[in-house]
């Protein structure tokens, strides 16, 4: 797959489809994609469309049942599991509608994780952690389980886990859409003001348009291909 310096995932002639016994469901075919670096892409379409599924398969979480996606020039599905593992542990940062945080772990050791599976050291991943946390707003949580939290305050966290090892792409699914349209403003305000800061391409599956919006482009899933907006959807 060939691909410029500056695009951090590919995904070319992508299809999905889910068998049982006799019957075929098929969720997209020959879909092509590319991120690059730094970019802010969003990506709508009615529910049931697949929206989830192309970002489990952008991020490696899920096989295509053809096709290929590349994630920093890497081809993630000609990799061992072991191989796959790191390079999404490395190059991608994974952000959901509910937080899914450890509940027995605080703020700081939650989002210390990822960097203690990075291998680096317990200084390191402490000292990137809570210098995220602050920045996020969060330096009154470090000691704070996630029950202990506001759901902004958990989604702000998770976050922050998410850009502990300053990935190559954040994929966002729905990552607003549990919150109050306040409290949503201001955690996409921050991701997009990560984005600028650090680099970090984002990927967002969203049903909300002001939310799609704020984005460089806007692509819809439609048809079992990818398009861009038009006017009048």
């Amino acid at each position: 797959m060939s691909e410029s310096m500056n695009t951090v995932i590919e995904a070319r002639g992508l299809a999905k489809e889910y068998r049982e016994g006799k019957l075929r469901t098929p969720v997209f075919k020959e879909l092509s994609l590319r991120i690059e670096r730094g970019e802010m892409v969003s990506i709508i379409g009615a529910s049931g469309v697949g929206k989830s599924t192309l970002l489990h398969l952008l991020g490696g979480l899920d096989r295509p049942s053809a096709g290929e996606v590349s994630v920093v020039g890497q081809s993630m599905f000609t990799l061992s599991d072991a191989a796959r593992g790191r390079l999404r542990n490395e190059s991608l940062g994974f952000i959901y509608q509910f937080h899914h945080l450890l509940p027995e772990f605080t703020a700081l050791e939650n989002v210390m994780m990822p960097v203690m599976i990075a291998g680096q050291s317990k200084q390191k991943a402490e000292s990137r952690a809570r210098d995220l946390l602050v920045r996020v707003g969060l330096e009154q949580r470090l000691q704070h389980k996630p029950g202990e939290m506001s759901g902004g305050e958990r989604q702000r966290c998770a976050v922050a886990r998410a850009l502990v090892n300053r990935p190559a792409c954040v994929l966002a699914d729905e990552p607003t859409g549990n919150l109050d349209a306040k409290t949503a403003a201001s955690v996409l305000e921050l991701m997009r003001e990560l984005n600028r800061e650090i680099g970090t391409s984002l990927v967002i599956v969203t049903h909300d348009r002001s939310l799609a919006e704020r984005c460089d482009r806007i692509l819809v899933l439609d048809g079992g291909g990818l398009r861009p907006l038009r006017p009048g959807d």
